[in-house]
């Protein structure tokens, strides 16, 4: 039986595991960087040690003082959660060298199926179907050229070791397979430390089909259903559902048995995933297994009724699985939507910064797993997950109407989050009928990525933000009540502020008054989608305002609901909305969606990206480390060209010059780290031939 258990995660895995163990009576130990001391699983486990510094190699990845915090307080368990070291052959060994139970995959299992190549083999050899491809040990240049040619284009370059989408590419043709080798090589050696490569025919219009398996160590192996995770952008998951609209009963039953195949050729324990692609013609194909718990696991839990942490650590005890294949039966449908911090428009660049408000409704069906909350900085060391949003219903278009209601009446302010992008995604068309595959984001970007439709015209946004802004203003001023009776006085008696200042008849002839001091009507600038509007604000006698947009006026009311939530009271229309504010951000909600409105005064903003003189200064997006830098001093670059790579957050950003210029200066080598607005490379200006 395990008593004490240490998380070797962080973030929503965390508190996951730790909410498990505490219906279980097991007590809990977690470890943190120094960039999550602060964070609530640190503060929610019965304790809590220090690992170091934020890089991961100093942290969560070094499995040797991880051993040594768990043998120095007695911990019977290590539960490695996701990502990490939960796919680390050694430390699974080490863990159980050591007399620590490993809730896991046995180490040679990991090893198996972590190399994907001899993966493809054992599948092959167990008669579980696979991709067309090369797998051999020559990994040089000429020889995965010549097989290329041989597997025929468009294919996969893809790294043996690892997963979570990286070290990939897709080439179409010849000319570009060198490149790609290189870039795809490079990313994996940093993020698997094995540039080992290997070689897939492409199968562009297939969905990706996976089936939860848990196994015990009496020779009991299970699998929990599928899960549908074609919805992907960069190889990584975006929308899981469960189960996959894309299967009937006979083709469900055939990849069940071959994912239970596919498990027991590598002796399995503990709980995986064998993910299939599903062709045109309804052929599947082995991909790989994850010798680990899923992202994506909360539906599977949703649509069988079972805590699959729960059954991991029964497993790593020793106990037997306490169902048959027949007793299980999926219930209703699920879906899980990834909310990310980063910027949909920017091509999905991670975004870092504090969170200052994060909340979704609760409810049955509904589940919302995060690690974080109001107040947590996110930094540019780890993924940029923010929070799992799930949804169950009876039926699949039950479960989608509550994954939509789920979205839209949420509320993320802080930093820039992919949550219109995923609202966009549940209502497409596609996606709605259940009839889509992996290229659904690559054919329906454009449109996944425009404004919402109720944010077309933007005026009741710039209306609320005008409010919000003014609130903020009159308070700032010392009134307790900015749209209360303290603006007006039809009747002229004197009034005074909360600082005790006689109010005075402002001269013009209206019925009200100001404070000394405020001005009469305030200019404001407000800026969205790359938009300014400019407003003018006014003050009513009846204690709203006027708000004046582009020469049209609009009479406002408004009711403070408190804590960040009102009523917007205009044009026979009563709109709630919620609003957060931090410096110049307005973050505003309204009709299920919600935008970040930078409030200025009347003056233009300032930018990243400046030329001056013909002198272009490219600064960098994010913090991060340079990774590869493709140019020199003095050398000429044409538009679009590659001038260096950036790596953030675990995901490599290419910098490429927006004119045809010269450059002048290159401020960073291979290998510094950057911090975000630092200026990277300078370009002059050059002519280009007509």
């Amino acid at each position: 039986m395990i008593d004490t258990l240490l998380i070797a995660n962080r973030g929503e895995i965390a508190r996951r595991v730790m909410r498990t163990c505490r219906e279980m009576g097991i007590r809990t130990i977690t470890v943190y960087s120094d960039a999550d001391a602060r964070q609530p699983w640190v503060r929610e486990a019965d304790l809590a040690i220090r690992l170091g510094a934020p890089p991961p190699q100093e942290s969560y990845l070094n499995g040797e003082l991880i051993l040594a915090i768990a043998q120095g307080n007695r911990v019977d368990a290590i539960h490695p959660g996701y990502g990490f070291l939960a796919e680390n052959a050694a430390f699974a060994a080490a863990c159980t060298g050591r007399g620590i139970l490993f809730v896991g995959a046995p180490a040679q299992a990991i090893a198996d199926m972590a190399d994907k190549a001899r993966a493809k083999k054992l599948m092959a050899a167990a008669g579980v179907p696979v991709v067309p491809g090369y797998m051999g040990e020559d990994q040089s240049l000429s020889a995965l050229q010549e097989h290329a040619e041989g597997v025929g284009y468009p294919l996969m370059v893809k790294a043996v070791a690892g997963g979570g989408g990286r070290g990939i590419r897709i080439v179409h043709r010849s000319a570009d397979f060198a490149d790609a080798v290189t870039a795809a090589r490079r990313e994996a050696e940093s993020a698997f430390g094995d540039g080992r490569l290997m070689l897939e025919k492409y199968l562009a219009a297939t969905r990706h089909v996976e089936f939860q398996v848990v196994a015990d160590n009496h020779g009991n192996t299970l699998h929990f259903f599928d899960r549908e995770c074609s919805v992907q952008r960069r190889h990584q998951k975006i929308i899981e559902e469960a189960p996959s609209p894309a299967l009937d009963d006979e083709l469900r039953e055939a990849m069940g048995l071959a994912a239970v195949r596919a498990a027991q050729a590598v002796d399995y324990r503990g709980a995986g995933t064998v993910e299939f692609l599903l062709d045109e013609g309804r052929k599947f194909y082995f991909l790989e297994m994850n010798t680990r718990i899923q992202v994506e696991h909360p539906i599977t839990e949703m649509i069988s009724g079972v805590d699959l942490v729960r059954l991991q650590i029964e497993v790593a005890e020793g106990k037997i699985l306490p169902y048959s294949q027949d007793e299980l039966k999926p219930h209703g449908h699920a879906f899980e939507c990834r909310l990310n911090a980063e910027q949909p428009q920017k091509s999905f660049l991670p975004a870092v910064g504090r969170l200052l408000q994060m909340d979704f409704p609760a409810g049955p069906g509904l589940r919302v797993d995060s690690g974080f909350e109001a107040g947590s900085e996110i930094g540019p060391h780890y993924d940029s997950l923010l929070a799992k949003l799930i949804a169950w219903g009876p039926t699949r278009d039950e479960a989608l109407r509550k994954a939509k209601d789920l979205l839209a009446r949420g509320f993320v302010a802080g930093l820039p989050t992919n949550l219109a992008f995923l609202q966009a995604v549940l209502a497409h068309p596609a996606f709605a009928s259940g009839h889509y595959t992996t290229r659904l984001l690559e054919d329906a970007g454009d449109e996944l990525l425009a404004p919402p439709e109720v944010l077309q015209d933007p005026t009741e946004l710039i209306l609320a933000t005008a409010v919000v802004d003014a609130r903020r203003e009159m308070e700032r001023h010392g009134q307790a009540e900015p749209f209360g009776s303290q603006w007006a006085d039809t009747t002229g008696s004197p009034w005074t502020d909360t600082a005790g200042s006689p109010w005075t008849n402002n001269g013009n002839g209206s019925d009200w008054f100001v404070a000394p001091g405020l001005q009469t009507s305030v200019q404001r600038s407000y800026t969205w989608a790359d938009q300014t509007h400019e407003v003018e604000i006014r003050p009513r006698p009846d204690g709203g305002m006027t708000v004046i947009i582009a020469g049209v006026a609009h009479a406002i009311a408004f009711e403070d609901q408190g804590g960040g939530r009102g009523i917007l009271d205009f044009s026979e229309l009563r709109l709630p909305i919620r609003w957060a504010t931090r410096g110049s951000e307005i973050w505003i909600s309204l009709r299920g969606v919600q935008a970040c409105v930078t409030a200025t005064d009347p003056v233009g903003a300032a930018t990243t990206l400046s030329l001056e003189e013909g002198l272009l200064r490219l600064a960098a997006p994010l913090p991060g480390k340079v990774i590869q830098t493709a140019v020199t001093v003095g050398a000429e670059v044409a538009e679009g060209d590659l001038l260096l790579v950036l790596e953030a957050m675990k995901v490599e950003h290419r910098i490429s010059a927006p004119i045809a210029g010269r450059v002048t200066h290159l401020h960073f080598a291979e290998g510094d780290p950057v911090n975000k607005d630092d200026i990277l490379v300078e370009l002059e200006e050059i002519d280009t031939p007509a």
